[in-house]
């Protein structure tokens, strides 16, 4: 579904496309799809995962609440940073708070850059049975703290701009809407 209230850009001001939803819903995937389609229009993209930040810039954290809202406001810093490069920032991270994900939109608006909410609602048991790592399943033995959707919540974005539920949507076709979302026409995606 795709609804239409991301900030219009000026011509040479960055993107961030921030993909919110549970470990497992598909935001890696699709990122990382997402970088070609914006490559093969001669844009340059940046994908910020969650997962690699994890082994390098915020190695330092868990995933506590606290741990968790300094792995996003670290991203926010880092897509600040490229937006004003021009650059369109694919970010793929939980990022389970509501007050997180508000505070990257409200500092992207302060600074004309455009932000993109695309909230991956797949559903958990989906996301439980997608789960190679066995990280749902450790969590539910109490082996994991703090692990969003089983022992620690999730707040559901309130309005983004693109929602997608991977269960009921190929992948090709996610990617087409959060294209058409963001205004960028290619000819890959649909292929």
């Amino acid at each position: 579904m795709v609804m239409t209230n991301s900030v219009e850009p000026s011509s040479s001001s960055g993107h961030t496309i921030w993909m919110t939803g549970l470990s497992g819903s598909g935001k890696s995937t699709l990122a990382l799809l997402l970088a070609d389609e914006v490559s093969a229009v001669g844009l340059e993209p940046l994908i910020l995962d969650g997962d690699q930040l994890r082994q390098s810039i915020s190695a330092d954290l868990g995933f506590s609440e606290e741990d968790r809202h300094e792995q996003a406001r670290r991203v926010l810093e880092l897509t600040l940073a490229h937006a004003e490069r021009g650059m369109i920032v694919v970010v793929s991270l939980v990022s389970p708070f509501a007050s997180d994900r508000d505070r990257a939109r409200a500092a992207h608006v302060a600074r004309g850059f455009r932000f993109t909410e695309v909230y991956l609602s797949t559903p958990l048991d989906v996301c439980e049975r997608r789960d190679v790592k066995g990280l749902y399943e450790r969590a539910r033995r109490g082996e994991l703290a703090d692990f969003t959707g089983i022992t620690s919540p999730y707040e559901p974005p309130r309005s983004p701009e693109v929602a997608l539920d991977t269960s009921e949507l190929g992948v090709a076709e996610c990617v087409q809407e959060i294209l058409d979302a963001v205004g960028l026409t290619t000819n890959r995606a649909s292929n």
